[in-house]
């Protein structure tokens, strides 16, 4: 069993539901609201975070979307939701419904072994 100290990135699926005051945009106003009011919060508070985007609406009714960020470390995430309840983004634009936040092959670096759940056919 490794006992050394290793630090993996966090990857998070925020998984967000629009809000009424978003959904009340246009969608351009939403691209300026965004692009003004949040990004540059982030941008202010944090380094080593990046995200993807997924529509989920035709899919789901719990979330309209998912957010996946990843961080280099645990403390750049904790700048990241910091940065984003300052914005109108949460609780406003969107609710956050469930944050569900791990290391890839986290199993493989605690025990030593080869990461073997990575599949690709």
């Amino acid at each position: 069993m490794a006992t050394e100290r290793t630090t993996a990135p966090v990857t998070a699926f925020m998984l967000i539901k629009t809000m009424p005051e978003w959904l009340a945009m246009t969608p351009q106003e939403r691209m300026d609201a965004f692009v003004t009011r949040v990004v540059p919060a982030i941008r202010a508070r944090t380094t080593g975070v990046r995200s993807r985007f997924y529509d989920t609406e035709f899919y789901s009714t719990r979330v309209t979307d998912v957010w996946v960020w990843e961080a280099d470390d645990h403390d750049a995430y904790q700048r990241l939701v910091d940065a984003l309840r300052e914005t109108p983004f949460w609780d406003r634009y969107f609710q956050v419904v469930d944050l569900l936040v791990g290391t890839e092959n986290g199993y493989a670096r605690t025990y030593g072994v080869e990461a073997v759940t990575g599949i690709a056919t």
